[in-house]
């Protein structure tokens, strides 16, 4: 669990971030799932884009992201959610 010192770090190293994954019409596929995996492993903060007009849809969407990577939402504006999960590998 991230304390609020480490969550207000994490949003200003998200500030610059574009989205790195875009779900699509399809919503959360394999696929896109597959793909936040990866980024999440090479960036460990992303940014991903939920392509959806309804908000508790976008909700739904991002709390699955969430919990299928076990990852930590930081953030949600609009349509973009910041995630956060710890690589192991890259912390010695």
């Amino acid at each position: 669990m991230l304390n609020k010192n480490q969550i207000t770090q994490l949003k200003s190293r998200a500030h610059h971030l574009k989205p790195v994954v875009t779900t699509g019409q399809a919503g959360l596929t394999d696929a896109v799932l597959e793909e936040i995996e990866i980024a999440l492993n090479h960036h460990e903060l992303i940014k991903v884009k939920v392509r959806s007009g309804d908000r508790d849809d976008r909700k739904q969407i991002i709390n699955s992201i969430q919990s299928k990577t076990q990852s930590d939402i930081i953030q949600v504006i609009g349509q973009i959610a910041v995630l956060y999960r710890k690589n192991p590998d890259n912390h010695g």
